[in-house]
C-alpha cells in the first residue's frame, strides 16, 4: 500500500505535467501578441480613452457632455467603457504605454488559460486542447484585418475575457455560475458589450428549456436575471439599454468597419489560416463523432460564426467559443492519445525566457498609432491657435490626447455616442476618397471651418483645397495634412 507522503508527491508531479499545457499556451501566445505590439496599442481611439480617464480622475465624476469638440452641442455623452478609460489612464500615468502592454498581454494571457482550462475539464486530450486552443488564440484577435482587432489596449479587451469567463461557468455549471453578476457588475462599466453576458446564460437556459430540464432553467434563468440587474448599477442605469443602441442599429455602422461584413474586412493573405480553421471547424461538426461535445458550445460557435459572416465583430467570437468542440472532434480524432507534457514544458520555458528580451526590444514602439504625432499637434497649436478644426476621425482621439480641447475638434470616433445624427451626416460624405465638393463646401460654410485636418495621401483633397479653392498645405507630417484657408 502505498504511504501518503508518496500519494502526495503523485499527486504533485501530475499537477505539475498539467501545467506544462498552461506554461507553453501562455508564454507562445503572449509572444505571439509582443511581436504585435504596435498593433496592441493602434486602436484610433486609445488617446481619448486615455484623456477621458484623466478627466474622470481629475473631476471626480464622469461627465456628460463633451469637453473637447465644438460640434456636439448640447447632446449627451454616453460614455460605456468610463470604468475602463479610469484604469487604462491609472496605468498610463505609472507605467505609460509599457503598463498598458503588460495589461494586454495580462488579458490575453488569462483568455488563453481560461480557454485551456474550459476545454480540458470538458473531457479533451492535452495535445487536442493544444491545438485548438493555441490556434483560436492567434485567430481571435484579428490582427489580419487592423484596425479591427480585439485584443489590443482598448475596452474590448475587457468583453473577450468576460466572455470567457460566463462561457466557461456556463458549462461548469458549478456554483461559481452565481458569481458571474458580480463580473456583470464590472462588465457593464467597462464596455457595451456586456449585452453577450446576458446572451451566453440565455442561451444555456433555453437549450435546458428545450431538454425539459427545470433545474438548469431554475439555475440559467435566475444567474440572466440577476445579470440585468446587475448591470443597473452603472451611472446611467436603465438608460444603459437605451445608449447601447446608439451605436447598434444606428445609420453610423456603415461606416465603420467592424460592423461591416466578413468579405469587406479580409485581407490576403491574412484571411487564409481563419478560412481553413472555419473548413476544418465545419468538416469536424458535420462529421459528427463526438457525442460528447456540449450541445450549447455548438450552438455558440456555429451562431457567431454565421453572425461574424454579417458583421465581422462576431467573428472573434466564434473563435473562441469553438474551441471547446474542435478540441473534442480532434479527440476523438487522435485515437493515440500521447504524453506531451515534457515537450510543452520545454517549449513554454523557452519562449517564457524570450518574453522579457522581446518586450525588452519592442519597447521602442510602444506609442500611440503614428497616423497624428505629438509634433503635429504642436504645430498645429502653434500656427493655428485659433483654428475652426474639421479633422479626419480617426485623427480626433490621439488630437484629443495631445491637446485636451486646446484646439477644439470636429468629430472622432466616439461617433453617435458623443455628436449629433445631424453632423455625423454631414461628415461620413466627406470620408470617400472622390472628393464631393459640394458636400465639402456645404461642410466648410455650415460650420465656418477655416482648418483642416486629414490624411496627407488623400491626394484628391489637396488638390480640391489648394487647387481649386485656393487654401494652403501649411503641414504635411508623416502621415497628416494641415490645410488653412486664406
Amino acid at each position: 500500500m502505498a504511504s501518503p507522503s508518496s500519494i502526495l508527491a503523485a499527486a504533485g508531479n501530475a499537477r505539475l505535467r498539467k501545467a506544462g499545457l498552461y506554461v507553453f499556451l501562455i508564454a507562445v501566445t503572449s509572444l505571439y501578441y509582443l511581436l504585435n505590439t504596435k498593433i496592441l496599442l493602434g486602436h484610433y481611439d486609445l488617446g481619448w480613452h486615455l484623456a477621458a480617464g484623466d478627466l474622470i480622475r481629475a473631476q471626480g465624476k464622469i461627465p456628460t457632455q463633451d469637453p473637447w469638440s465644438f460640434t456636439a452641442g448640447t447632446r449627451q455623452w454616453v460614455n460605456l467603457s468610463w470604468l475602463w478609460d479610469v484604469l487604462a489612464s491609472a496605468i498610463f500615468q505609472q507605467a505609460h504605454f509599457a503598463g498598458l502592454v503588460l495589461l494586454v498581454l495580462a488579458c490575453g494571457a488569462a483568455i488563453t488559460g481560461t480557454l485551456a482550462h474550459i476545454c480540458r475539464r470538458s473531457g479533451a486530450a492535452d495535445i487536442a486542447v493544444c491545438i485548438a486552443v493555441l490556434v483560436a488564440a492567434l485567430l481571435y484577435p484579428a490582427f489580419a484585418a487592423f484596425p479591427n482587432i480585439y485584443l489590443a489596449a482598448s475596452p474590448n479587451m475587457a468583453t473577450m475575457l468576460l466572455a470567457v469567463i460566463f462561457y466557461g461557468a456556463c458549462l461548469a455549471r458549478t456554483r461559481r455560475l452565481y458569481l458571474l453578476p458580480a463580473l456583470m457588475l464590472l462588465w457593464a462599466n467597462l464596455h457595451g458589450g456586456f449585452l453577450i453576458g446576458i446572451f451566453i446564460p440565455g442561451v444555456f437556459g433555453g437549450v435546458a428549456l428545450l431538454r425539459r430540464d427545470w433545474a438548469a432553467v431554475k439555475i440559467y434563468g435566475s444567474v440572466a436575471v440577476a445579470c440585468v440587474v446587475a448591470s443597473l448599477f452603472n451611472p446611467l442605469g436603465w438608460h444603459i439599454y437605451p445608449a447601447a443602441t446608439t451605436t447598434v442599429g444606428n445609420f453610423v455602422q456603415a461606416y465603420i468597419t467592424e460592423w461591416w461584413p466578413y468579405y469587406r474586412n479580409i485581407t490576403w493573405p491574412g484571411c487564409i489560416p481563419g478560412m481553413l480553421y472555419m473548413a476544418i471547424f465545419a468538416a469536424l461538426e458535420l462529421r459528427g463523432q463526438s457525442q460528447s461535445c456540449p450541445l450549447e458550445a455548438r450552438l455558440l460557435s456555429w451562431l457567431f460564426l454565421l453572425l461574424g459572416f454579417y458583421q465581422f465583430r462576431y467573428m472573434a467570437f466564434f473563435f473562441l467559443f469553438s474551441a471547446v468542440p474542435l478540441s473534442l472532434h480532434l479527440t476523438n480524432l487522435l485515437a493515440q492519445k500521447r504524453d506531451i507534457a515534457k515537450p510543452l514544458w520545454i517549449a513554454g520555458l523557452i519562449a517564457s525566457c524570450a518574453l522579457p528580451l522581446i518586450f525588452a526590444a519592442m519597447k521602442p514602439a510602444f506609442a500611440l498609432v503614428p497616423l497624428l504625432s505629438q509634433q503635429d499637434a504642436s504645430y498645429l497649436q502653434a500656427h493655428a491657435p485659433h483654428a475652426r478644426l474639421l479633422n479626419h476621425w480617426n485623427l480626433g482621439g490621439d488630437l484629443i490626447f495631445y491637446t485636451r480641447g486646446a484646439i477644439p475638434i470636429f468629430v472622432d470616433g466616439r461617433a453617435a455616442t458623443a455628436y449629433p445624427e445631424s453632423l455625423l451626416r454631414d461628415y461620413f460624405p466627406l470620408t470617400e476618397e472622390t472628393v464631393n465638393e459640394a458636400a465639402w463646401d456645404a461642410v466648410l460654410a455650415k460650420y465656418q471651418i477655416n482648418t483642416v485636418l486629414w490624411m496627407k495621401s488623400h491626394d484628391a483633397l489637396r488638390q480640391f483645397l489648394v487647387g481649386k479653392r485656393g487654401w494652403k498645405e501649411i503641414h504635411a507630417g508623416a502621415f497628416a495634412s494641415i490645410y488653412v484657408k486664406p
